[in-house]
This record gives structure tokens, C-alpha cells and sequence, in this order.
């Protein structure tokens, strides 16, 4: 199939080296003017300004008065899992802790209890919905953990189910084995036999089946500490696997150093992380992934300082955290908002966090997060004339259409996918 998208106000192609944008450089968004972009099977075959070759396309879309991106890139979700927690709104209004919250029966275990009760097709056709929504608010790529499975039958469950996934709608998912998102309930005498259970037994079956390109582990207080986060990341490291960190959240852990140690492709969260560990993630090459809609739902009153990290040049990326107790969204437009009114970052450069930086993230920056000769053909048309109009109007979806593979797989413009 050919495709064509011509008279494009603003085309954002995000081209030039394929790699992370540091510091300054997430403000070139190379933005072509009265562009087009000509798409052949699922490549992007040629893209320019002016008048576009109108001959022998299947397909052509007038973009006039309209902004044209790269598929937007979610490198952060937990998108496998059982039940919701809007119970927890209320007490979290009240005050409550997140320690009262798993007392009276809430939080992450709640979650764990859940997913463990359903079957890997009900878990599917859970992440279908929220899949369905990413794709209509623009993204195209999203790395999805697991981690509310806890055990080696319910983690390899959602592992396989992130894999099936993969061919059954369009939304290409990288899958995360998060198995050290918390102690489960039935060691939670015994947390070293959990830690050993995940290093002995399950990251080998899971290096061994290829059912994750990651590893992560929640480094935080009262999760897993440094030396247990490093223990099983290097686990996973020698194991086949590339690790990503939950570094530096609520307490300055020293998870940005230990991200930089071991090399790791992303730290994310980083609120509190300090200067010294922001600057040896800059010199290991550590992609530093922001949450801002996650700080914005637990009411911290906070945010990770962007705009240090950027003026110490560090190539920023931005996700949704997408999971069911401290952030239900799939809206990455929705974090656009936070990620300019909360943490002062351009519209340029939160565009180069959720496409090229993004694709770094999950280690895809050959593939895409640009619009350029060869690349696979994920584009999303707003319905905006300029990059800044998404983010100026905010709280709607400002998505027209959105091209996965080559194929329009959502059409606003005729009310339906």
C-alpha cells in the first residue's frame, strides 16, 4: 500500500542522528513547513516541502492546517493487570498513607490478588481497552511491565499475554519483567527466599523463553533496597536482559547511581534524585524517563526537576506510568500537560521526550521516533496548526488520525477507528 500525506502545516520529523537529544537539542525538533510524507507498505519512502508527488498512492490525506508527528512512545506502563482501585480515591482525599491503604486491604497486593485470579485471556481483553485508548490519544509503542503477578506462574501469565498481544492489535509493545515490584504477601516473612526465587528460578525461565527484552526493579524504602535491586538487576543483566530502574521516587535511595553502575537503558521517577546521580546518568548514557501525571495523582505537590536535567544535558523522555493505584491514565497527551505546566518544559522539548528520547528508552531509536527515509511509518496528524496548540489546548484529544505500519488505524475525522 502506498500513502500519502501532503499540505501538512507543520510536519515535526524529529530527523537527524539517531539517538538520544541532550540537554538543548530536545528543542530542534526539525519542523518542515507545508511538508509532506509519501509511506510505502510500512516505511516512510520519502518526505519534503512544497508541492508532493501525487501519483500512484493508494491512499492520500489532505493535512492542511494541521501538525504531524512521529507515533507518540510510552517507555513506562504497567499495562497487565486485574481489577482497578478506585475504592482507594476516597481515603487517598482523607490523608491515608499508602502503608493504611495496603492495611485496610488496598494498594499494590490488592492488585496482585486480582490479576492472580484472572486468566491470561481475561487479561488480555483487559489491556485491549486500555491499548484501544492509548492508540486513539496517539501512542504507537509502549513498553508494558509485569510485576502484579509476583509468582513464577502469574509473572510468565502476563509475560505471555504482552506477547500475544503483539499480534493482536496495533500497538507494538516492548515487554518488562517486573517481578520486584514488591514482596508478595506470602513471603513477606521472608523476603530473601522471594529475592533468590526471582534470581534462581525465574529470570532464567524468562531469559530462556524470551518473554522480556527488560528488567526492572522498584528500588525505593520499604521495597527493595540498593544492594537487593542490584543483586537482582544484574541478575537479569547476566542473564540476557537490559535493565531499567524505579530509581529515586520519594527518598533519595542512590538509585541514579546504581542505574549509571550498571549501565541501565532508563532510571525512572527520579524525583528526589540528587545532583551527583543525575550527572553520572549523563556520563553512562542513562535515559531519564519523567512521570509528571503520577506526581500529579499522588497530590506530592512536587515534580522531577526537568529543567535541571536538561541544562545538565541529559536527554529527558516522558511516559504516562500507566497502572491501576498511583497513575490510571493511557493519555500521553494528558502528560503533556503536567510534563508543561508542572515541570516547565517546551512543547519541543516534550516532543522529543515522547518520540525520539522515548524510543532510546526502549532501546528502538532505529526504528522509530522520527519521520525519516526507512522508517517504519507510525504517524499521528493533530488536529492543531502548530506543536504548541496541543499543548496550549489541554484536557481533549487533539488526535485526527493515526498511521501504524503504513495503515490508518484511528480516524477522528469520521468519528471512529
Amino acid at each position: 500500500m502506498r500513502l500519502l500525506v501532503k499540505n501538512i502545516s507543520s510536519l515535526v520529523t524529529m530527523g537527524g542522528k539517531n539517538g538520544p537529544r541532550c540537554g538543548s537539542e530536545m528543542m530542534d525538533a526539525k519542523i518542515i513547513h507545508d511538508g509532506w510524507v509519501a509511506v510505502e507498505d510500512d516505511r516512510i519512502m520519502s518526505l519534503g516541502s512544497g508541492k508532493a508527488p501525487d501519483k500512484n498512492f493508494e491512499t492520500v490525506i489532505d493535512a492542511r492546517g494541521k501538525t504531524v508527528t512521529p507515533g507518540l512512545i510510552d517507555p513506562h506502563t504497567h499495562l497487565i493487570y486485574g481489577g482497578s482501585r478506585e475504592n482507594e480515591l476516597e481515603m487517598k482525599l482523607k490523608g491515608a498513607s499508602y502503608i493504611d491503604i495496603l492495611k485496610a486491604g488496598g494498594g499494590i497486593l490488592s492488585t496482585v490478588k486480582a490479576t492472580r485470579a484472572m486468566s491470561k485471556e481475561e487479561l488480555k481483553q483487559s489491556a485491549k481497552k486500555s491499548l484501544l485508548e492509548m492508540l486513539k490519544y496517539g501512542t504507537t509503542t509502549c513498553e508494558a511491565k509485569s510485576g502484579y503477578g509476583l509468582n513464577l506462574k502469574d509473572e510468565i501469565k502476563s509475560l505471555e499475554a504482552i506477547r500475544e498481544l503483539n499480534f493482536e492489535q496495533p500497538v507494538t509493545l516492548i515487554p518488562t519483567y517486573l517481578g520486584a515490584h514488591a514482596v508478595p504477601l506470602e513471603y513477606k516473612n521472608c523476603r530473601e527466599m522471594y529475592i533468590k526465587e526471582m534470581i534462581e528460578d525465574v529470570i532464567p525461565i524468562i531469559s530462556r523463553r524470551k518473554l522480556a527484552e527488560f528488567i526492572d526493579c522498584f528500588c525505593e524504602e520499604g521495597v527493595f533496597s540498593i544492594d537487593e535491586s542490584r543483586r537482582i538487576l544484574k541478575a537479569g543483566i547476566d542473564a540476557g536482559l537490559k535493565a531499567k530502574i524505579h530509581a529515586d521516587e520519594m527518598e533519595p535511595m542512590g538509585g541514579a547511581r546504581l542505574a549509571a553502575e550498571l549501565k541501565a537503558v532508563s532510571a525512572d521517577h527520579l524525583l528526589a534524585a540528587d545532583e551527583e546521580g543525575l550527572i553520572s546518568m549523563r556520563d553512562s548514557g542513562v535515559i531519564p524517563v519523567l512521570l509528571p501525571a503520577t506526581s500529579f495523582y499522588l497530590m506530592l505537590g512536587k515534580y522531577a526537576d526537568a529543567r535541571k536535567m536538561i541544562e545538565l544535558g541529559l536527554p529527558v523522555a516522558l511516559a504516562t506510568d500507566y497502572n491501576p493505584g498511583t497513575c490510571p491514565t493511557e493519555s500521553l497527551q494528558t502528560v503533556m500537560t503536567f510534563a508543561c505546566f508542572g515541570m516547565k518544559m517546551a512543547p519541543k522539548e516534550i516532543i522529543t521526550a515522547m518520540t525520539m528520547n522515548a524510543a532510546c528508552a526502549i532501546s528502538r531509536e532505529n526504528e522509530i521516533g522520527s519521520i525519516e527515509e526507512g522508517k517504519k511509518a507510525d504517524i499521528v496528524i493533530f488536529d492543531c496548526p502548530n506543536l504548541n496548540y496541543i499543548v496550549y489546548h489541554f484536557g481533549i484529544n487533539h488526535v485526527s488520525i493515526v498511521i501504524k505500519n503504513g495503515k490508518i488505524v484511528v480516524n477522528n475525522t469520521n468519528g471512529g477507528i
